[in-house]
């Protein structure tokens, strides 16, 4: 056991406050200018120094252990040197510290922050420190020298060596080797560790010889040394707190993951992490560890205020145990300040590029929005609930067919915070209306038109071709496969045409929007494919300029207000 520090709470600036435990790890996201590095930044300075003043928090609480005399402790981790004063100076690794100032800062520190212990008990690991992490340090004298390097405790422990070669090993499929003679410096080398000939051991000259003929980790590219330097700081140093601001730079999306998995699975016990990122993939190899000291804070700016939400742990196991939030890019919406909901990728493509298109050629900036889509119109609700949870300026668009049924319409409209009852009439009487249209073919007209498609086909096989043009047939027998493809102008006219007016000016009001053409391909119907064959074919063309996509871009304009 030894001395500790760690945050209790954060009041941000929307005066809420979130609670901490002395080993949760804290996972800060939300869009481009939100508050996530400030976030980290002003709660570093002020464990430094309560007074700061911030502009994301307005406040932290600090809390300590001690489970030994502040003195004590520090001996046991630090060299002592006497330079003329009553007390000696306390040097380790980041810090020189005055003996006769180290009781007053411990005792202050729950109220005013640990002043000039903070790089006794806390890092901040910027993107420099956690390159520069990979570079050899000056060796020293193990037994009896403080540690100066986090390479000091891999040189120092043949074990903690090992655990970190197994780490990168998962990340890049090699090795990571300390070389102990080396001189004046401590290296790291990277590839297949060299097995000992018989008689040698580490500090033989030929097993040297062989460690040599490896690359050195310090010439690498910054994604592993960057890798190194972060595990290096979370998993070796003895701080009490770590901040780190985006801990996933320079990793491909692979390793970003693991990163993220390794960290929140194996960081120290009583130890808090706080981190920032931008990306999804680092973010679900938090969530892959499954650990039960995670806590997610999405924060959104809105103009001066800084407004959080919080996932705990039980939150995070009802969204990640769900398999579409896993498997899909749903969470990535916890990047951006709005997210708008489709029922496939053929739909968010379109939406998506039309969206840039409107852009193109302006001094304006594209809204910072992502379409994502969750395998069909069912699903949608489970996606609005698991961005609704984290604060996500949520809207949903749906073919036209959504109203044939009251699951998933009603639970669309409930997760997006409407009233089912303002819109359950309505929505009954065109449901009512359009299923009591005379279909395109009635039962009997059905089975000719099958019959036909049976004595046309001479294959021993029937052809998949076959196939379509029966199930093209059956669509005929049902008045909303003929609705989807004609929109709202199925309706019949009077009363039923006025409850669908009413219910879809109600449906935009709370961000859900029906597309009143029908579906998708409605949009440009000279294009005959579907699916991702028809996106294909359109976005060939002029998105810009073309004029059969005019009404497109208005549709796009107003659902991302």
């Amino acid at each position: 056991m030894s001395n500790r520090v760690w945050i209790s709470s954060i009041q941000f600036s929307d005066s809420s406050t979130v609670h901490f435990d002395k080993n949760d790890i804290v996972i800060i996201v939300g869009p481009n200018n939100a508050g996530k590095s400030a976030t980290l930044r002003e709660a570093s300075q002020m464990l430094r120094q309560k007074s700061q003043k911030g502009k994301v928090i307005q406040n932290i609480e600090i809390k300590i252990s001690e489970d030994e005399d502040i003195k004590d402790y520090l001996s046991k981790i630090s060299i002592k040197q006497y330079q003329g004063d009553p007390e000696p100076r306390y040097y380790g690794y980041g810090y020189n510290i005055y003996g006769g100032s180290i009781s007053s800062y411990w005792i202050n520190a729950e109220k005013s922050g640990i002043g000039e212990l903070y790089p006794v008990f806390a890092n901040f690991l910027t993107t420099e420190q956690r390159l520069q992490a990979a570079n050899p340090p000056n060796s020293i004298r193990l037994t009896t020298e403080a540690i100066q390097h986090p390479i000091h405790y891999l040189q120092r422990d043949d074990k903690e060596e090992l655990r970190f070669s197994n780490y990168f090993l998962q990340a890049f499929g090699m090795d990571l080797v300390v070389h102990r003679n080396a001189g004046s410096i401590v290296p790291l080398y990277i590839g297949t560790r060299p097995t000992p000939m018989l008689g040698d051991d580490r500090v033989s000259i030929d097993y040297l010889k062989e460690i040599e003929k490896l690359d050195l980790l310090n010439e690498q590219g910054d994604g592993m040394r960057s890798f190194v330097g972060v595990l290096l700081s979370a998993f070796i140093s003895n701080h009490s707190i770590l901040f780190i601001d985006e801990p996933e730079a320079f990793l491909h999306p692979p390793q970003a993951r693991l990163l993220g998995k390794m960290l929140a699975k194996d960081f120290p016990v009583g130890r808090q992490l706080f981190l920032s990122t931008h990306s999804e993939d680092f973010l679900k190899g938090i969530l892959d560890s499954n650990a039960e000291n995670v806590k997610v804070i999405r924060i959104k700016r809105i103009q001066n205020v800084n407004n959080v939400c919080t996932l705990n742990t039980e939150d995070i196991h009802a969204i990640w145990d769900d398999s579409l939030l896993r498997h899909s890019n749903i969470l990535n919406g916890l990047f951006h300040s709005k997210v708008i909901i489709c029922e496939s990728d053929s739909d968010c493509r379109f939406f998506s590029a039309i969206l840039h298109s409107i852009y193109i050629g302006t001094t304006s900036i594209a809204p910072d929005i992502l379409f994502v889509h969750c395998g069909g119109k069912h699903r949608i609700p489970t996606a609005i609930k698991a961005l609704k949870r984290v604060g996500v300026d949520v809207r949903v668009v749906t073919d036209f067919d959504v109203l044939n049924d009251e699951n998933p319409i009603k639970y669309i409209v409930e997760d997006l915070e409407g009233e089912w009852s303002r819109f359950e009439s309505d929505w009954h009487l065109i449901k009512y209306e359009i299923e009591h249209k005379r279909p395109e073919l009635l039962t009997e007209e059905l089975q000719k038109e099958i019959f036909k498609v049976f004595q046309d086909t001479q294959d021993r096989i029937f052809p998949k071709e076959n196939i379509k043009k029966i199930e093209n047939v059956l669509k005929k027998a049902s008045a909303w496969n003929e609705a989807k493809e004609v929109g709202k102008a199925y309706i019949p006219a009077g009363n039923a045409t006025q409850a669908f007016e009413q219910l879809n000016k109600g449906l935009k009001s709370i961000g859900f929007f029906i597309l009143e053409i029908g579906e998708l391909e409605c949009f440009v119907r000279s294009i005959g494919n579907h699916g991702p064959k028809w996106v294909s074919e359109v976005l060939s063309r002029d998105l810009t300029t073309d004029p059969e996509l005019e009404y497109a871009r208005s549709f796009v304009e107003m659902i991302i207000q």
